[in-house]
């Protein structure tokens, strides 16, 4: 074999070599970001998009009762305290329109916590899930009836609706861009 040949030959393998690699290195950034995408879709699919969902029609649900009961002032006012007719609306929407939607984003919580974008629970989930255990004994002391408890003894997180919707959008986001990058 002359030294032509032989040199074809190593620029031949050197240049098949390079070409494994690059191929190598494109398909594990391609592996990736798909497995990053997937992570996203979870994250959307099992716990942003549900609680943003959830949060954002128990806030029009929210809005719709307080502009037909009692608008303009505090429902638990102390001094101008609810009528009964109030109060028996406020058991009736809790029960039937806010329990349900605090117990599906409860559920949503405690099946995905392994979607918590965080290394560590949220503090404001970890509020939403005591304000919903604080608030079944009092819903079922009015299934049993009694009315002389109407509130939870656990706040409800007003830091919630921030905190999911940043999440979402935040996840969305990336989402799109790596979507961008996938593209062809």
């Amino acid at each position: 074999m002359d030294s032509k040949t032989a040199a074809t030959l190593i620029v031949t393998v050197i240049l098949a070599f390079v070409g494994y690699i690059v191929k190598y290195v494109n398909d594990m950034a391609v592996a990736r970001r798909k497995d990053r995408l997937d992570r996203l879709n979870l994250q959307l699919r099992g716990l942003y998009g549900p609680l943003y969902a959830f949060d954002k029609a128990t806030n029009i649900a929210w809005l719709a009762f307080r502009s037909t009961y009692r608008p303009n002032k505090a429902y638990f006012d102390l001094v101008d305290r609810p009528s009964e007719e109030d109060l028996a609306a406020w058991r009736i929407w809790m029960s039937e329109v806010f329990m349900p939607l605090n117990l599906q984003m409860e559920k949503a919580i405690v099946e995905n916590a392994d979607l918590i974008i965080e290394n560590e629970m949220p503090g404001c989930f970890i509020n939403l899930i005591a304000h919903i255990a604080a608030y079944k004994p009092v819903i079922q002391r009015w299934r049993d009836g009694d009315f002389s408890e109407h509130l939870s003894m656990s706040a409800y997180p007003t830091d919630l609706t921030q905190y999911v919707e940043a999440g979402y959008l935040s996840l969305k986001d990336e989402r799109a861009a790596l979507l961008g990058k996938l593209k062809v």
